[in-house]
C-alpha cells in the first residue's frame, strides 16, 4: 500500500487554513499514486486547544471543517484524519480525541484514542473520554488499526503510579491488524526521537506488522512538535524519517519497506532548530512580524539574538544595549561586534539618567541603607522598562533572554530581565546555553569568542561576578538536573557524592524562586521537564527540599 505521510503545521482554531493545507495535501497525494495519506492527531483544529473544547463554537466548527474536507476530497484516495468529536455515548466527558478513515466522501473508520495522558504538559482527561473498544478495518488489501499518539506508548517508561489499564496496539494486533497508523502530536525534547523510534521498533519487532508514525510540526505556544515522522518495518527498523521542524509531504510503500536507516542527531542544532521554529512561529500565530532584544554583551542575550534572526531575518530584529555606570566597554564592544555579525540594528540607550533619578527619588524612603540588591534590581527595571515601551511604540515582541539555570534559582529580576512574552532558551541550562553558542557558532564566528571566554556576570555592581551569588554552573547545573529532570531528593543528590550544604542552598533557592517562575513568561519547551505547565508547584508553601 502506497502511503503518503501529511506532515502539517496547522495553526489552533484556523479552521479555514488548516482545510485548504489539508485539502492541498491529499490533492498532491492523490495525484502522487497514494493509496491513502496518514495526517497528524487533531489537525483539524490544532493541538493543544485547551479550554477552547469548553466552547460549542471551536466544537462545531472543527466538525463543519471536517465534513467540508470529507465533501471536497478527490476520490479514491483514503484520508486518515484527527479531529474532536462528540462523545455519542450516554456517559462520560462530552467529547473525544478522534481520528477517521475517510474515502470517497465516505467514513470507513473511527478510531477514538484510548489512553489519555495526564502528566508533564498533558491533561487531555480533562477534556476527552477515551475509547472502550479497539477496532480494525479493511482498506485496500490490509486491515489497518490506528494507535493515536500515547495509544503507542503502552509498554514506555511512565511517571510513577501510572500504568495504563489497556494495551490498544496489541489489541489491534489481536484483531488481525496488517499494518499500524499512528497520527500524533508529540511535542518535542531533546532525545525524544530516539525513544519514540525504540516504541515503534518494538512494535514490529514483536509483531512483523509496519508502523507508520505521522507526527504535526510547529510551535503552539512553549510547545514545539518537530515532525520527524518514522515507518518502521515488519522487523522494526527504521525505513523512513521525516523531515525535522519543517511540513512535508512524503511517500512510502509499506510492501516494500527494505532499506534500514541509521538514525544520527547533533543535538545542538536539533535545539536550534527547535528554537528557530518556536520563535517563527509564536509571531506567525500571534500576528507579529518584529522581534526586540536587550543585547548586554553577555552569552544569553547574544544566542537569542542569533536564534531570533535566523527565525524571522534580520530586517525585522532591533538589538539595544543599554549601559549603566557598571556597564563594561568589553561589553558594549562585544554587543556592537554581534550585531554587525548579524546585520540587524542596534540602539544604544544609556540608563544613567534614569538610574540616578531613581537613587535620588528613593533617597528620602531609603535614608542610609546600605546599597545591596534593591539598586541592582532598579537597573534591570529601568532596562525592562524602556524594553518595553518599544515595543508598544513600535508593535514589537520583547523575548526574554533567561536561561534555566538562573529562573530556577531566582537569579533574575521580576519586572526587569524577565520582562518579554517568551523565554526562548528558558529551559537550557547555562552550559547548554555555552554548548549551543558554539554550534551557532560552528561555520563562521557570529558570537564573537570574547563572549564565549569571560566570566559570567549581570554588570550591576562593581566587579560582579555571577559566582558571587550562585555555584560554578558545571556544578549548579548538576545539581538541578538531577533535582529538576530527575526528581531526586536531596538524599538521593547528596549520596551522589555532592556537599550536602551545596545542595541544601541549590533547592531551598529553587523552593524560594517559584513565584517568580510563575511569573515568567512562556518557556519554549527543548527538555523532558520545563518550567511552566510541566513542573506545577504551589507558590505559597513550607520548603521541604532540604
Amino acid at each position: 500500500m502506497k502511503v503518503a505521510i501529511g506532515q502539517i503545521n496547522p495553526a489552533i482554531g484556523d479552521f479555514s487554513g488548516n482545510a485548504a493545507k489539508i485539502l492541498d495535501y491529499v490533492t498532491k497525494a492523490e495525484r502522487g499514486g497514494a493509496d491513502v495519506i496518514v495526517f497528524p492527531e487533531m489537525c483539524v483544529c490544532g493541538y493543544p486547544p485547551m479550554d477552547l473544547l469548553d466552547h460549542v463554537s471551536f466544537v462545531e466548527a472543527n466538525l463543519k471543517t471536517l465534513r467540508l474536507i470529507q465533501q471536497r476530497s478527490p476520490k479514491g484516495i483514503g484520508i486518515v484524519l484527527g479531529y474532536v468529536d462528540k462523545n455519542r455515548t450516554s456517559a462520560g466527558k462530552p467529547l473525544v480525541n478522534a481520528v477517521s478513515l475517510i474515502r470517497n466522501g465516505e467514513v470507513l473508520l473511527t478510531q477514538t484514542k484510548s489512553l489519555l495522558p495526564t502528566y508533564d504538559v498533558f491533561d487531555e482527561a480533562r477534556y476527552f473520554e477515551p475509547a472502550d473498544r479497539r477496532r480494525v478495518s479493511a482498506f485496500k488489501g490490509e486491515q489497518i488499526g490506528i494507535a493515536i499518539c500515547e495509544d503507542i506508548w503502552w509498554e514506555a517508561e511512565q511517571p510513577a503510579a501510572l500504568h495504563y489499564p489497556v494495551d490498544p496496539v496489541k489489541e489491534l494486533l489481536d484483531q488481525g491488524a496488517t499494518v499500524i497508523f499512528s497520527p500524533s502530536a508529540s511535542p518535542f525534547y531533546s532525545g525524544k526521537l530516539d525513544v519514540r523510534l525504540r516504541l515503534l521498533s518494538s512494535i514490529g519487532k514483536s509483531s512483523g506488522v509496519p508502523v507508520v508514525y505521522v507526527n504535526m510540526v510547529g510551535g503552539n505556544d512553549s510547545l514545539i512538535f518537530d515532525g520527524r515522522s518514522l515507518v518502521t518495518s515488519a522487523e522494526g527498523d527504521l525505513n523512513f524519517l521525516g523531515a525535522g521542524f519543517e511540513e512535508q509531504l512524503a511517500f512510502v510503500d509499506t510492501k516494500s519497506l527494505k532499506s534500514k536507516i541509521a538514525l544520527e542527531v547533533n543535538r545542538y542544532e536539533e535545539l536550534e532548530q527547535a528554537l528557530v521554529l518556536g520563535i517563527r512561529d509564536y509571531l506567525d500565530k500571534c500576528g507579529f512580524k518584529r522581534v526586540h532584544v536587550g543585547l548586554s554583551g553577555g552569552i544569553d542575550s547574544s544566542v537569542v539574538a542569533v536564534l531570533a534572526t535566523k527565525a524571522v531575518g534580520s530586517e525585522n530584529v532591533t538589538v539595544f544595549a543599554l549601559p549603566s555606570r557598571y556597564s563594561s566597554e568589553g561589553s558594549r564592544d562585544d554587543a556592537q561586534t554581534l550585531a554587525e555579525n548579524l546585520g540587524i540594528k542596534l540602539h544604544s540607550l544609556s540608563i544613567e539618567e534614569m538610574f540616578r533619578a531613581g537613587l535620588e527619588t528613593l533617597a528620602p524612603v531609603f535614608g542610609d541603607k546600605p546599597l545591596d540588591v534593591t539598586e541592582e534590581n532598579l537597573q534591570a527595571r529601568i532596562r525592562g522598562l524602556l524594553l518595553m515601551a518599544f515595543s508598544n511604540k513600535f508593535h514589537s515582541l520583547l523575548l526574554a533572554t533567561g536561561n534555566k539555570s538562573e529562573l530556577a534559582t531566582g537569579y533574575c529580576t521580576l519586572y526587569g530581565d524577565m520582562c518579554g512574552v517568551l523565554a526562548v532558551i528558558g529551559d537550557l541550562f547555562k552550559t547548554e546555553v555555552y554548548a549551543l553558542a558554539r554550534s551557532l557558532n560552528r561555520e563562521k564566528q557570529v558570537i564573537p569568542e570574547s563572549v564565549l571566554t569571560k566570566v559570567p556576570s549581570a554588570e550591576l555592581r562593581p566587579d560582579q561576578t555571577d559566582q558571587d551569588s550562585l555555584p560554578p554552573y558545571d556544578l549548579l547545573d548538576q545539581i538541578l538536573e538531577q533535582y529538576l529532570l530527575q526528581n531526586k531528593t536531596f538524599e538521593e543528590i547528596t549520596a551522589l557524592g555532592y556537599k550536602a550544604d551545596l545542595v541544601k542552598s541549590v533547592l531551598n533557592m529553587v523552593g524560594k524562586a517559584e513565584f517568580k517562575r510563575r511569573q515568567a513568561p512562556p518557556v519554549l519547551k527543548v527538555s523532558p521537564r520545563a518550567f511552566g505547565t510541566g513542573r506545577r508547584i504551589p507558590i505559597a508553601r513550607t520548603i521541604h527540599e532540604a
